[in-house]
């Protein structure tokens, strides 16, 4: 047996079991893709595998640096790979890291510096870092990382505290997130001879605060007594735990607010009245930008729940519900906290707002803009695989997100395109009407317009035009383009534009159409032909659904 002293990584999945039970040959597939990953980081960081066992990854690093660099880089490369799944389905790693004695037998790393490495994976953040405080002394000042300082903790199996430190992972726009601090270490038990005085004093205390409270009340009585009430006070709701469908909404309760203090004429402490359900039906299927799954819990759970409760969400689609809270401020803000640490957890530059207070709808925003139905249509002759380079009115950064995350996505998905540029993709979704409509929503929300659905699973459900390059929506019925007197006309004839369409026009505005053709060119050149007959100088501007112009 060889001793030696190493930087120990040990990695795990965060709720392994639950993603195997849900689809087990999907979850395999996918580790393995992970782990692919995973290896190759360890390889060039210099470290050496020394122990698998199902999901979990021991390695060791000739230095502190080297290991902690080699963890920062899994987690952003894995982050991006769990943004083409729903939440639901994402596969996250845990990391813990120490600096430790330990012993090679065969190949093999045993010692409390493995256990060490082991227990602070499971102190670590779901896609964060753990590391001993060895370990952020050696690379504080090597690397430009954020630690947050979370204290001695207790481990199971190590008989000292062990001193943890979280890094705080870089997000999309470079900021870090604030990571989550963890209980410290439990402090220790009182000696057993103060526990004879702590009764004692206990007991003072309870005696003393008894005839206060007897005495006041008999106080309160007299003055009472001759004036009429009709209100009784009934006991504080107590909070309950409410089953819903996944994601699970976490019924995030809050302290309720601090009460003034007592007058000089002394009366009892108010007693909270449980609330009830607020008056009418909470409207489930007009909440936008959610899947409906969630819908449903809306519709079952929070719609029949009583007051105090709150529901919060931003565009893109997060949320956060809180059910039988102290009051309206504490149900507002557990709602909005939920969807907020959510949203930062997946780096959304959105911000959560309050949708509804109890069953009453507070959002200001209402219903964002939507195209007419239907949203998107099958059409065979103009319908062709997706390929992001191809996506239209984009920028090459965009169009890489669409290669890197939309292409490998799980289905259902949907990516909706708005007329300056704006992009949203859902993913995951239960069905594609479901993914479809929530792209429409949030791009919609963020556009400002209507916006129109581009891609739907793996191909493009309009045309995208090639010959010439796609600038803008095209609107007959409004093209400064067209004479005015010849735009009905030209919305009439599109109406049911299945197979390619294009619209031409000359120096008087005279259009030009070629309808219903087997491929671009054809419809370029009919609608060149037919512009011909009326007027001169003639150009195409719009094939499909697109205005376009000269390509690159």
């Amino acid at each position: 047996m060889k001793r030696k002293i190493a930087a120990i990584f040990a990695a795990d999945i965060a709720g392994y079991s639950r993603l195997v039970a849900e689809d087990e040959e999907e979850t395999l597939r996918r580790l393995a893709s992970y782990r692919e990953v995973i290896d190759d980081f360890i390889a060039k960081a210099n470290g050496r595998i020394f122990n698998t066992a199902g999901d979990a990854v021991l390695a060791e690093f000739p230095s502190a640096v080297d290991a902690v660099r080699c963890a920062i880089d899994i987690q952003e490369s894995l982050r991006t790979r769990n943004m083409a799944y729903p939440p639901s389905r994402q596969m996250s790693f845990r990391i813990g890291i120490t600096i430790g004695d330990v012993v090679e037998r065969n190949g093999d790393l045993l010692g409390d510096g493995v256990n060490i490495a082991a227990r602070l994976e499971g102190l670590a953040e779901v896609g964060g870092i753990c590391v001993s405080r060895a370990v952020h002394e050696q690379v504080a000042n090597k690397l430009s990382v954020q630690f947050a300082d979370i204290g001695a903790q207790e481990v199971k199996n190590i008989p000292t505290p062990v001193h943890a430190y979280m890094v705080a992972m870089r997000r999309e726009d470079g900021t870090y997130a604030t990571p989550q601090l963890k209980k410290v270490a439990k402090a220790a038990p009182a000696p057993n001879w103060m526990w004879p005085l702590v009764v004692g004093v206990v007991s003072i205390v309870a005696i003393g605060v008894g005839g206060f409270l007897y005495f006041t009340k008999l106080e309160t009585a007299q003055v009472a007594s001759g004036a009429p009430t009709s209100t009784a006070a009934a006991p504080a709701p107590s909070p309950v735990s409410v089953p819903s469908p996944g994601p699970t909404p976490t019924m995030a309760a809050k302290a309720p607010a601090s009460t003034p203090s007592q007058t000089a004429a002394a009366t009892p402490t108010p007693v909270p009245t449980p609330p009830a359900a607020s008056s009418g039906k909470f409207p489930a299927d007009a909440v936008p930008f959610i899947g409906e799954r969630q819908r449903s819990f809306l519709s079952d759970v929070y719609s029949s729940a009583g007051d105090y409760k709150a529901y919060a969400l931003n565009i893109g689609g997060f949320y956060g519900s809180a059910l039988n809270q102290p009051t309206e401020e504490a149900a507002g803000n557990a709602a909005l906290d939920q969807c907020q640490k959510r949203a930062d957890a997946a780096q959304s530059p959105r911000r959560c707002e309050l949708y509804a207070l109890g069953n009453k709808v507070v959002y200001s925003h209402g219903s964002p803009p939507m195209p007419p139905q239907p949203w998107f249509r099958h059409d065979t002759v103009t319908e062709r695989a997706f390929v992001p380079k191809d996506f239209p009115m984009l920028r090459d950064q965009a169009r890489t997100r669409l290669e890197n995350i939309f292409a490998p996505a799980a289905k259902s998905r949907a990516v909706a395109l708005g007329p300056a540029g704006h992009y949203f993709m859902t993913l995951g979704a239960a069905s594609v009407d479901d993914a479809v409509r929530r792209s429409l929503e949030s791009c919609g929300a963020i556009a400002g317009s209507a916006c129109m659905i581009v891609a739907v699973d793996d191909v493009f459900v309009v045309p995208i035009p090639t010959v010439l390059r796609a600038v803008g929506f095209f609107h007959a019925a409004s093209s400064p383009s067209i004479v005015a007197d010849a735009r009905d006309e030209v919305v009439r004839k599109l109406g049911d534009g299945t197979g390619w369409n294009a619209v031409a026009v000359g120096t008087s505005g005279r259009p030009g159409l070629g309808l219903k053709a087997a491929d671009e060119q054809t419809a370029v050149n009919g609608a060149l032909a037919d512009c011909a007959k009326h007027d001169s100088d003639c150009h195409v501007i719009a094939i499909g659904p697109f205005t376009v112009g000269p390509a690159n």
